[in-house]
Order: C-alpha cells, then sequence, then structure tokens
C-alpha cells in the first residue's frame, strides 16, 4: 500500500510538471525578411497653429464690503450688567463689521434707567458697558480699539415714565470714536 501511494505520489508530480510546461505561453522567433529595406525618413518639422493673442486682464481687487456701523442698542435687564439673550445676536453682527476695518476705534456707552440712586445707575452702566467691551474682546476685537464709559440715567433715550420707556434706557450705545 505504501508502494502504490509513492508511485501515486509521484505520478501526481510528473503530470502537474508537464501540465506547467503546457501553460507556458510561446513565444514566435520571427526573422527579419532579407528583402526589406529599411528607410530613413527626415523628421518633418510641423506647423504649430498659430496662438491668438493673449488679452491681458486687469487685476481685479476682491471686493471688500464696506462695514455698516449703523449698531442696534444692546439691551439689559432690570438692575443687571447681565446680557440678554437677545443681545448675542446683535453682538455677533457687531464683532462682524468691526473685523471689516480693524483701525476704526469705538466708545461703548453705558445707560441705565432711573430707578435707583445715581451712584448704583453710574456704576450699573459702567458694569454694562464693560459687559458689552468683554464680549467684543473675547470675540477677536482689539481692546485697544474699545473705550467703555457710564452715564447712569443722565442720558436717557424716551421717558422713564413708563415700563417700556425705562426697558429702552437700559441701553449700551456703540459709536465711533471721533
Amino acid at each position: 500500500m505504501n508502494i502504490s501511494k509513492a508511485y501515486l505520489l509521484i505520478f501526481a508530480m510528473a503530470v502537474s510538471t508537464v501540465a506547467m510546461q503546457a501553460c507556458k505561453s510561446k513565444k514566435m522567433a520571427v526573422q527579419p525578411s532579407a528583402d526589406v529595406e529599411t528607410v530613413k525618413k527626415e523628421p518633418v518639422e510641423e506647423k504649430q497653429p498659430e496662438k491668438p493673442p493673449v488679452e491681458e486682464k486687469e487685476e481685479v481687487a476682491p471686493v471688500v464690503e464696506k462695514p455698516n456701523y449703523d449698531f442696534k442698542n444692546i439691551q439689559f435687564e432690570f438692575d443687571s450688567g447681565v446680557l440678554k439673550t437677545d443681545s448675542y445676536s446683535i453682538l455677533d453682527q457687531i464683532v462682524r463689521e468691526m473685523k471689516k476695518d480693524t483701525s476704526v476705534k469705538f466708545i461703548i456707552n453705558g445707560h441705565s434707567s432711573i430707578e435707583g440712586s445715581a451712584e448704583h445707575n453710574m456704576a450699573l452702566s459702567v458694569d454694562r458697558a464693560n459687559a458689552v467691551k468683554l464680549y467684543l474682546v473675547n470675540a477677536g476685537i482689539s481692546p485697544d480699539n474699545l473705550t467703555s464709559k457710564g452715564f447712569g440715567a443722565t442720558k436717557p433715550t424716551t421717558t422713564n415714565d413708563t415700563e417700556e420707556g425705562r426697558t429702552l434706557n437700559r441701553r449700551v450705545e456703540i459709536e465711533i470714536m471721533q
């Protein structure tokens, strides 16, 4: 039995060797004909088509949008230096406009309504102006371009007799420094 396995193995190796030789691709050997004459051609110059003259284009400077410094007032809650959530979108727009021309300097004026003592309102208006300045500086505006002032209740935009008027007077205004 062992001998038959050995013969079978030898036979399988022989068949696979022959089969492998049969799978190799055959190359045809072609002898050049003695009758064929080699002709050497001279290079022919091809004419390049004439290119139309290139028009010179003027360099166009990128369009720089002019800043809009007509800012809305930033509103605050009663007796607070904390920004209202509605004010963040206004401040983000102000930051975009300020970044268009970084050489312009601004004054941030803080105001308050009439409720409370004059000293308290003055301190509150300074806190409001500084809160806006801090927001602008954190958004990338140079602190050298910003000055903050507090006016207390000395410069109301409307009457302090109604709650609507007092709400409008609790504000920060941003102006260009002259």
